[in-house]
């Protein structure tokens, strides 16, 4: 069996993205957040291989984009301009945060948040 990576280097990163204070009938555009996912997608360096959306009565959407190298996906609350986001890449040609830039500039959140999570890592105190 592959051993995981030694510590400082993982498998992937995974971006916890929580975005505030968005126009509500942009959070509420299926058809709007299918594009800006893809092309999030595709800004990662990621080889999109299928997406699936749905949109909620009386508002709100999720969906996830499914990349070779894992995926990305949103949930909005269009009624308090909010959506969470995952960005889950693996592999080193990918880059989780090429994509922050496609969401920042397709919803206009005038606040932000941002976690990275390495995927894939040894715990510091684990001995081989």
């Amino acid at each position: 069996m592959k051993e995981f990576p030694k510590s400082g280097v993982g498998l992937g990163r995974h971006l916890i993205i929580e975005i505030y204070d968005c126009d509500p009938l942009v959070l509420d555009s299926i058809n709007h957040i299918k594009g800006v996912l893809i092309d999030a997608a595709k800004a990662t360096n990621s080889t999109v291989l299928w997406h699936k959306f749905h949109k909620f009565s009386p508002q709100g959407v999720t969906g996830v984009v499914v990349v070779a190298e894992s995926h990305l996906s949103i949930h909005t609350w269009p009624e308090y301009g909010y959506a969470a986001i995952d960005v889950f890449t693996c592999g080193s040609n990918t880059d989780p945060w090429k994509a922050l830039e496609i969401l920042k500039g397709a919803f206009k959140p005038k606040r932000i948040s941002v976690l990275e999570i390495k995927r894939g890592l040894l715990a510091e105190n684990e001995e081989d």
